[in-house]
Order: C-alpha cells, then structure tokens, then sequence
C-alpha cells in the first residue's frame, strides 16, 4: 500500500515536471519572469507536494530560481551559455550513444526506430512542438538504453537548458527540418547498434547546435 501512494506521487512530480518543464522551455514562462508556486497548481491542477518537487528538480537543473520569501524566477539563458553547456553535451551525449547503440533491448531499438520516423515528420511539416517533445522523448530513451546512471544525471541537467535556448532563436537562426533529420539519423544509428555511426551523428547534430548558437550572437566565446 505504502508502494503504490509513493509511486502515486512520483507520477503527480513527473507529471507537474514535464508540464512546467514544456512551458518553459517553449518559453510560455519566459526567461526572467517570476511565477508563483500557488498559481503554477491552480494552472495545473495539480497539489502543493508535486509542484514544489517539480520546481526543485528545475532549479537543479537551471531552468529556475527558487528565491527564499521572495518566490520563484525563470533563469535567463545566452548564447555564451549555451555554448558551455554544449561542450559538456557533445562528450555525455556521445557516451550515451554510443552505450544505448550497444546496450539498447529490442523494444527500445523500435521505440527509437518510431522516433526517427516522427523526427522526419516533423521536418516535413515543421512542427516544433511535435519535434520539442519527440526530443525530450530521444533524450530520455537513450539515457534508459545506456543503462550508466551517472552520465544520465549529468545529461538530464543540461538538456533543458539547450532545448530552451533553441525554441528561443530557431526562428531566426536555426533550420528546424534539418535539426530534425539530425536527430532522425542519430536515432537510427543507435536502433542499427552501429556505436561509431551514433558517435558520428553525435559529433554532426552538435557540430551544428554549435554553428546555431554562433549565428545568434557574434561576439562570444571562441
């Protein structure tokens, strides 16, 4: 019994987590603006007990601020920052690759296969939201298919943070079908348990996650 109401309420956190975590990162709760906890669970619908653990995780992930008797804050993010952050992803993400190529059961290698054809999909038609969450979606089974919880925790810090800053600017600097086809191929390589094709991919999509990133903002880090 006891069980069952612990993992109840992990669903109620995973579920106001990803709802808060996907209004951010696409920017409904924009950088800089300050929320409150009380409306964040009248817009979710959700209790006190899973906003605030979502809000925790957040903060340990740099998407917000928590602010001791003041509330709490949605984190800026630049170009600079951005840049930081892809040179610890290009390393943990190739690492995960290349482990889930490997290491990947069946099912996830079908579920990977499904998300490449979706990522194509979505370049096709350009939905963003579509490929924000088939994103999320990559992200998180290739963390499983790796089985090295050490470099998924790592990774989970950081992937929010670099999806947020490319809904911010892929408008005017990014090319969203060939983001997607990127993805689409690094998927593929790891479902073909091909570890130097996915470490290959790797190298492509953060290779122009990087180019991006410059396109942005001229002066910075070199």
């Amino acid at each position: 019994m006891i069980g069952r109401r612990e993992s109840a309420c992990a669903s109620l956190s995973d579920a106001a987590y990803n709802a808060l975590e996907e209004r951010i990162v696409t920017l409904e709760l924009a950088p800089g603006s300050d929320i409150s906890e009380q409306a964040l669970c009248q817009e979710t619908g959700l209790g006190r007990t899973p906003v605030r653990e979502a809000l925790q995780r957040l903060a340990r992930e740099g998407l917000v601020v928590i602010l001791p008797r003041k509330g709490i804050r949605v984190t800026e993010t630049d170009a600079t920052r951005q840049l930081l952050v892809l040179e610890v992803r290009r390393e943990l993400e190739r690492l995960l690759s290349c482990k889930a190529a490997t290491r990947a059961s069946p099912d996830q290698r079908h579920a990977l296969y499904e998300i490449a054809d979706g990522m194509e999909t979505a370049a096709m038609s350009n939905d963003d939201r579509a490929f924000m969450r088939l994103d999320q979606a990559l992200n998180e089974l290739v963390m499983q298919a790796a089985h090295n919880d050490y470099a998924a925790r790592a990774m989970r810090l950081i992937t929010g943070q670099s999806r947020r800053f490319w809904f911010l600017h892929y408008r005017t600097a990014a090319d969203l079908p060939l983001c997607a086809r990127l993805h689409a191929a690094q998927a593929r390589a790891i479902a073909d348990a091909s570890p130097d094709a996915a470490a290959a991919a790797v190298d492509r999509l953060i290779d122009y996650t990087e180019s991006f990133t410059r396109a942005t903002e001229p002066a910075i880090l070199p």
